[in-house]
């Protein structure tokens, strides 16, 4: 306390005023208040004699005001009055600078408006589109779903996109029940998880259950996985997270099926497909679709991780893949750069997990309808839409973005893409390219892939 002297006098109250100019030294508040850009404007007129002449009606926005900022109209205010003044010619190139801020901010104005007017229009147009695509598949195709399905006629509407409001009830009848799967069956492997859950509770061993889970016979111990994967599906829609709406959904449809199919087990990447599929169809009809969904040759051989099958496919994808972009492939080779470095991770969620939701939904539309061939045609539909960019990257820039896709992608591009791409090759489709590699053993060593083998 007595190392500095009290102050005895008291302080002066700070006078309140109008902020003025103090840029060098002491100089005394301006008294005048600030002025908007309008007064700026109208006293510049008044002493230069020169008016604004205001562009004509016709290229002036309609219904929109543009009002320029205050900190805009700065450029036309004199200098302090301890500051040399304006010349005439230095303040005619602030007006000439100033009315050109303006009009370079109401071009901008236009052009974002004409913007948005577009989304706008193009999104009234595709909600038509779903509205009409939506009465004829509610009253004609799906009444008369075995005679039509095949039709030219429904595959081009199929193609374009199927309407929310019957894309569950269309996938499940694409998908198909050949395991013969009812409710009652979801029901009985829903309790049995339930009852596995419960003594995991009870018993809290960590270690047992780790070596249950890395036992092939009794795969019913990876249910304890699933918690931890729930919370990383879809994150940003906060429905699959604790506590949200669909978590407890989620839980039960994958717990019932590691139950259901004990040598398949839960898999990461299961979670993001069981979510899509809750999204769109009740829980029963969601765990039918998925069980059956999972049994297709390609998702088996995948979630089973079957290296010898899944070479195959890897084999079968590099042939269209040579064929469609012989530039983009031979960079890829000459970096050593495998597709299942980033297939792998694309076919495990069916593309819902890379791609944007909705854009995942149109893409598992065609899925349905075309088989496997069609999430193999989609990578090369996505390697085409960013070829230009991957041709100008290293081993490294490619995997990192091709397991992170850009968000802004659109299904226009990307399906103007996927329908340039032509899946045959010296005369031979897919599945027969793929049945001359399934009777070639010796394919497998030979692409045998870094990344499986770890």
């Amino acid at each position: 306390r007595n190392f500095f002297t009290k102050r005895t006098k008291e302080l002066k109250p700070a006078v309140q005023s109008a902020p003025g100019w103090k840029l060098f030294g002491k100089v005394p508040p301006r008294e005048n208040l600030p002025k908007d850009s309008k007064i700026i404007q109208q006293e510049y007129e008044a002493r230069t004699g020169r008016m604004y002449k205001p562009p004509p009606p016709s290229a002036r926005r309609k219904n929109i005001e543009f009002e320029p900022l205050s900190t805009t109209a700065l450029i036309l205010e004199d200098r302090p009055a301890n500051l040399p003044a304006k010349s005439v010619e230095e303040a005619l190139r602030h007006r000439q600078e100033y009315d050109e801020m303006v009009a370079e901010a109401k071009k901008r104005e236009i052009k974002e408006a004409h913007k948005r007017k577009k989304i706008m229009r193009e999104r009234f147009k595709q909600e038509e589109n779903i509205a009409s695509a939506m009465v004829i598949w509610v009253n004609e195709i799906l009444p008369n779903w075995e005679g039509m399905r095949a039709t030219r006629r429904v595959r081009e509407l199929w193609w374009q996109g199927l309407p929310p409001s019957v894309r569950g009830k269309v996938w499940s009848l694409a998908v198909g029940n050949e395991l013969n799967i009812t409710p009652e069956l979801y029901e009985i492997f829903l309790s049995r998880a339930k009852e596995r859950w419960k003594s995991f509770s009870e018993t809290n061993s960590e270690n047992d259950v780790e070596d249950a889970g890395a036992s092939v016979a009794d795969r019913e111990a990876s249910l304890e996985l699933i918690k931890l994967d729930i919370s990383r599906t879809f994150p940003s829609l906060y429905i699959f997270q604790k506590g949200g709406p669909y978590h407890d959904l989620l839980h039960s449809v994958l717990g019932a099926y590691t139950c259901y199919r004990p040598d398949v087990g839960y898999v990461q990447g299961m979670s993001f497909i069981a979510a899509v599929l809750i999204l769109n169809l009740e829980e029963a009809d969601a765990f039918i679709a998925f069980a059956n969904l999972l049994n297709k040759p390609c998702q088996l051989a995948f979630f089973r991780v079957d290296h010898s099958m899944m070479l195959k496919y890897f084999a079968a994808f590099e042939v269209f893949f040579e064929e469609n972009l012989p530039k983009l492939f031979l960079h890829f080779k000459s970096y050593s750069l495998t597709p299942d470095i980033y297939l792998i991770d694309w076919i495990f969620t069916l593309y819902s997990k890379s791609l944007p939701l909705d854009l995942a939904c149109r893409v598992w539309d065609v899925f349905c309808r075309d088989g496997e061939e069609f999430l193999f045609r989609t990578g090369l539909g996505i390697l085409r839409l960013y070829e230009d960019i991957l041709l100008q990257m290293d081993f490294i820039h490619i995997a990192q973005f091709l397991t992170k896709l850009p968000e802004d992608i659109t299904s226009e591009k990307l399906f103007s893409c996927i329908a340039a791409i032509q899946m045959q090759n010296s005369n031979k489709k897919w599945a027969q390219v793929f049945a001359s590699l399934m009777k070639d053993n010796k394919e497998g060593d030979k692409n045998h892939s870094p990344a499986l083998k770890s």
